[in-house]
């Protein structure tokens, strides 16, 4: 993942403390002016967000703050809630029916969805179309983030594009072959770095690529075959888990020739996914398929290796990526302290405005001549950082995308930049994202388990094609088929609704 944004913009399970922010933004405008306040009488917003920061400045003398509240004509107040306890606080928030105006939802838990499907929570559909920014948000990502269709809240925008394979390049050039474009041509790539000497050192004892127990990289490489994003399609329009395609199978047959060729590593299903980078450092392995980033995250550990970066392989259908959810969070604004349809497009013109440029720079980097400077177009942080800083950031949305002062691109990160923003064009989204499903809050974790384990014995071949039919019929048989059924329900409401 991207270590740099995660941990200045990371998000915990979603809760909320008993909130003592204050933020106040100008009344007398309407939605469609887009947040522009009016001179007059402050309008307060309480708002709740999470921090990761130890220690807080008093917001009035808070340089950063104090520039918002000019830009946004508002007077800020901020008591954060530490990101280590704010999944805790969220039940007795909840219950205590003391809620802010604003608070950042981290996760859909059961908790605030069924307050929201109770009606505690205002539903923003209808009104985003008056935003200037709020109105171009990710069509993708507003599904992905809604519950059965609806939106509760203004999501943090992440990349929906970050998946992608990342390898050693000086390995390519030295066994002397080219990109790969398609899934053969990748194949061939992993025998190459077992069998070629891709470090030219005459020792041998390399392989293609290094898996840990992580199953992010098969749900990547499976989609590669067609197989849909968790969910797809049959042929009526119903919606039917990947695992159930034909495609599916393909994908695991080829799993099952890299592991038998000792193209990947053999300890993949214990391997341990926190010493996952080593062995690419260490010139063991030549790939890693994960969010495009991990090429930074590999340079910080040896700045002189030579990475590439490919956003996808082409398979039967072309370029296809898994999106993924495109977003860290939402910030929902509750009925019971914003009571009017009037407060509620107040509190929205305030979150559109935090959108602008201005004021993403102000979150992300600070005052300009105080916190950083501007040089040859890329911000420079200056000693005096902002101890705020790396809570300001998770007020930042980003919709509908990133317009501050970015710091100087290595290389390597404007790659990053071209895969992701490249791969926004091939993404697969799972049409089932926002839809919610008892069984599956009940037995989720029964049935990945059975799924995971499934995929593990196939690839290393403890079961063969029968063995694997008979761990889905028990998936089935252990609430799958419910699951199937709610999903399509949700599905169909959903879509009539349209």
């Amino acid at each position: 993942m991207n270590l740099n944004k995660s941990w200045k913009r990371s998000i915990s399970a979603c809760c909320l403390a008993p909130l003592m922010v204050s933020v106040v933004v100008g009344c007398g405008t309407s939605a469609q002016q887009g947040g522009t306040t009016a001179a007059g009488q402050p309008y307060t917003i309480t708002i709740m967000s999470d921090s990761f920061s130890p220690d807080h400045t008093d917001p009035k003398s808070n340089p950063v703050i104090q520039a918002l509240d000019k830009y946004t004509n508002t007077d800020i107040q901020i008591q954060w809630v530490p990101n280590s306890s704010y999944a805790d606080k969220i039940n007795i928030t909840l219950a205590s029916g003391s809620l802010p105006m604003v608070m950042l939802i981290t996760d859909k838990t059961s908790s605030f969805v069924n307050a929201a499907k109770s009606g505690a929570f205002w539903d923003l559909t209808p009104y985003l179309k008056d935003y200037p920014n709020l109105s171009k948000a990710n069509p993708i990502v507003l599904n992905n983030s809604s519950i059965d269709g609806k939106v509760y809240g203004i999501y943090r925008s992440r990349p929906l594009g970050r998946n992608a394979i990342v390898y050693r390049k000086d390995w390519l050039q030295n066994v002397g072959l080219s990109e790969p474009k398609t899934i053969n041509d990748f194949y061939n790539m992993l025998v190459a770095f077992k069998t070629k000497d891709p470090n030219k050192d005459g020792k041998g004892g390399t392989y293609g690529m290094v898996v840990s127990k992580y199953a992010g990289p098969f749900d990547i490489m499976q989609t590669w075959f067609g197989v849909p994003n968790k969910w797809g399609q049959d042929k009526d329009g119903k919606l039917i888990p990947a695992q159930f395609t034909p495609q599916y199978l393909d994908a695991l047959k080829f799993f099952r020739k890299l592991y038998q060729e000792k193209l990947i590593n053999q300890d993949f299903a214990v391997f341990d996914s926190t010493k996952w980078n080593d062995p690419v450092v260490n010139k063991q392995a030549g790939v890693m398929i994960d969010v495009a980033d991990r090429a930074n995250v590999l340079l910080k550990t040896d700045p002189n290796m030579k990475l590439g970066i490919i956003g996808a392989i082409a398979g039967p259908n072309g370029l296809k990526s898994p999106a993924t959810s495109g977003y860290a969070g939402f910030y929902a604004i509750p009925k019971e302290s914003v009571k009017t349809e009037s407060d509620v497009k107040k509190v929205l013109a305030f979150l559109d405005k935090l959108n602008d440029k201005q004021a993403q720079d102000l979150l992300w980097n600070g005052v300009e001549g105080i916190n950083y400077t501007v040089q040859n177009g890329a911000a420079v942080a200056t000693k005096q950082s902002d101890p705020d800083t790396n809570s300001l950031t998770q007020l930042e949305m980003s919709i509908p995308s990133e317009l501050y002062t970015k710091a100087a691109q290595t290389d390597t990160s404007k790659l990053v930049d071209q895969v992701e923003q490249a791969n926004e064009k091939i993404v697969v989204p799972n049409p089932a994202e926002p839809l919610l499903s008892n069984t599956y809050a009940q037995k989720g974790t029964q049935l990945d388990n059975i799924l995971n384990d499934a995929r593990i014995k196939y690839i290393v071949g403890q079961i063969d094609d029968a063995g694997l039919q008979a761990s889905l019929d028990l998936w089935r048989k252990s609430g799958g088929d419910d699951y199937i059924k709610e999903i399509n329900d949700a599905y169909t409401k959903v879509q009539q609704k349209k």
